[in-house]
């Protein structure tokens, strides 16, 4: 297996920005959704990058995370507005789980305190969601959005975490958790009990399994955030490829965060189409660009092809 970047990849209109690219999805036609924090939330590219519409605006307090379920309804994480919600394609709301603007206790457990993603079970069509920046959890609910449980607690005991950033399940329902500050992904049953962990991995951050590649998982790494290690290769600023076991299969990025092709600054989510192709959104600006001088918006989206 090996990814070559697609430079360029990625065509907006007239005058649009990204500003930063905060999550992928790929939907069941091989259309490439993208949420951002510019004007335009929700952005849709067809697999060849030609840009086909988008929604969102006025909507979205701080774009997170993005999924698409089995039905192709998208499930945006809004981690200011302390919500999760469903909208059709078009942008149409279907459903809001949380309390719009209104955080929960910090880690106490109870949802949300600014929640980060979404992962929908194939088998049940059960709903998890990583409970996030304010929080040590993860919820489940049902798919009318009725809580079933939750599990986790701050820590780095298996089982607990610190920052749950991304989920994602398996073919077979099984959840993983990219638990960011430990360092780890975190692997559960459905009902939440522990299984595994893999470890060799540097703030895992974007997260996605594709079951039509044989259970692979690709993880968005991010690069030290401390001035002592900024200057060591090889922790972070990758896309680490993994069997459903945790073994690591291949690595995507250079030594050190950078801006060429194939090199990553921020990755912050991922995405598989079905001809097994990567895309990757980074949080370049946060982690970069706005603390330039002069500020400077820096690509945040890239495509990958398999070969």
């Amino acid at each position: 297996m090996s990814y070559k970047p697609v430079v360029g990849w990625g065509t907006l209109p007239d005058g649009w920005s990204f500003v930063e690219a905060t999550a992928v999805a790929v939907d069941a036609h091989d259309d490439v959704w993208v949420f951002n924090r510019g004007a335009h939330p929700v952005i849709v590219f067809d697999r060849e990058g030609a840009f086909k519409r988008s929604w969102g605006e006025g909507v979205i307090r701080r774009a997170h995370g993005i999924t698409i379920g089995p039905d192709g309804t998208i499930w945006l994480t809004d981690d200011l507005h302390h919500t999760v919600r469903q909208f059709t394609p078009a942008g149409k709301l279907l459903l809001t789980i949380g309390d719009p603007d209104t955080p929960s206790t910090a880690h106490g457990g109870k949802p949300f305190n600014r929640p980060t993603h979404v992962a929908i079970s194939p088998r049940t069509g059960d709903v998890y969601v990583s409970d996030g920046y304010g929080n040590s959890r993860v919820h489940k609910y049902d798919p009318t959005g009725r809580l079933l449980k939750s599990w986790g607690a701050p820590g780095t005991d298996p089982g607990c975490f610190n920052i749950p950033h991304n989920i994602a399940t398996d073919a077979g329902g099984r959840v993983y958790v990219a638990d960011r500050e430990n360092s780890r992904v975190q692997v559960f049953d459905e009902d939440g009990t522990y299984l595994d962990q893999w470890k060799n991995l540097h703030r895992p951050c974007g997260l996605a399994a594709d079951a039509r590649l044989g259970d692979l998982f690709f993880v968005g790494e991010l690069p030290s955030h401390l001035p002592v290690n900024q200057a060591v290769p090889n922790i972070g600023a990758r896309v680490s490829v993994l069997s459903i076991k945790g073994d690591l299969l291949e690595r995507i990025g250079g030594p050190f965060a950078g801006e060429k092709p194939g090199e990553f600054v921020a990755p912050h989510g991922c995405a598989v189409d079905s001809r097994g192709d990567l895309y990757v959104a980074e949080v370049s600006w946060t982690a970069v660009g706005k603390n330039e001088n002069p500020p400077r918006e820096i690509r945040s989206l890239q495509k990958f092809t398999r070969t």
